[in-house]
């Protein structure tokens, strides 16, 4: 197999990376935005995303410098595409000048033909046998067969890029850390306290709302306070939760940003959610999970640390007792694995 020359060899000054995706797609590509930093060190790098990540470059920025908003494209089924503001977009990139454009949106197909237009000097990523491929000495066969995370690691490897462990973050600030001080104060919030996510933006990947409930009253029972968390959109959602339970829950549904969100599953004891970005926050910031799996793989999108996270698959076959037990026991294992 033909190996491209390394990247750090040839130290291109000014990179460009389009992933624009929701937030557990751009925590799994963290590690590989760690290789890419430490290989690069004096390189501007700009992610190309879409525009809820402006506040995730902010965060991340030990390894991003820079923000370009992905209008959309027809075929990509992220957002509608803006057809209006697209000409501007390539008008942007191809001004850039990049030195290299790394595709880590997908496996390639429509993303490859868009890498390409950025008029870098250089471009790289995956692609499928028998679609565009812009170089094949710099694009590699989507593997298809590993974890997220590992999928673009991978591509690190390919390039040439050593890599630096394949844990996930999330920075935190202070003002997320004195958010979640007000939440305690405002809500007399112990702490002592479980997080339940009952959303995710797929709906076949929700588990019930009643379901959730029950598995909430299970462990108030046993002396955690219960937070239910969730974007706006998801109201509907842990407000069903809560009018089901039999115990008193904190609802925090709309109430946090990302930063607070983030900080306040690192203070739990444990998070409760669906297969959707917050398990990768729990991920990110070494919170005991247990992760309701019930459309996606978890062969690709659960974390890779089993002793802290616990997968339940199948998960609309699974009773409430059944993944109440499984917490329980788990929270007993954590204990054991953090002495």
């Amino acid at each position: 197999m033909y190996t491209p020359e390394r990247l750090d060899k040839v130290a291109p000054n000014n990179v460009v990376i389009l992933r624009a995706l929701h937030l557990g797609d751009l925590l799994n590509a963290v590690p590989a935005f760690r290789a890419l930093r430490w290989s690069l060190p004096n390189a501007h790098i700009t992610l190309v995303s879409l525009p809820w990540a402006t506040d995730f470059v902010k965060r991340f920025n030990a390894y991003l410098d820079d923000f370009i908003a992905f209008p959309g494209f027809p075929g990509l089924p992220e957002q509608l595409p803006n057809i209006h503001d697209f000409p501007f977009f390539l008008l942007k990139l191809q001004r850039s000048n990049f030195d290299l454009a790394i595709q880590m949106h997908g496996s390639g197909g429509i993303a490859n033909s868009l890498i390409h237009l950025c008029g870098a000097k250089r471009n790289a990523g995956f692609y499928t046998p028998g679609t565009y491929c812009p170089d094949k000495n710099y694009f590699m066969t989507y593997p298809a067969h590993e974890p997220e995370v590992w999928r673009h690691l991978r591509l690190m490897e390919f390039l040439g890029i050593p890599l630096h462990g394949e844990e996930l973050e999330f920075p935190l600030f202070e003002e997320d850390r004195t958010a979640v001080q007000h939440i305690k104060g405002d809500f007399n919030l112990k702490d002592k306290y479980v997080c339940i996510h009952p959303g995710a933006r797929a709906s076949n990947r929700r588990w019930p709302p009643n379901k959730f409930a029950d598995v909430a009253d299970g462990l108030a029972a046993l002396g955690y306070q219960i937070v239910l968390t969730g974007s706006q959109e998801e109201a509907n959602i842990t407000e069903s939760v809560a009018s089901l339970m039999e115990t008193r829950a904190i609802n925090l549904t709309g109430k946090t940003v990302l930063g607070t969100l983030a900080a306040l599953i690192s203070q739990a004891s444990l998070l409760v959610c669906n297969d959707t970005g917050v398990s990768h926050i729990a991920s990110a910031v070494k919170t005991p999970s247990v992760i309701l799996f019930i459309a996606s793989n978890p062969k690709r999108w659960a974390p890779q640390n089993k002793e802290l996270h616990y997968v339940v698959h199948d998960a609309m076959t699974a009773t409430p007792l059944e993944v109440l037990v499984q917490a329980v026991r788990h929270l007993e294992r954590v204990r054991d694995y953090v002495c």
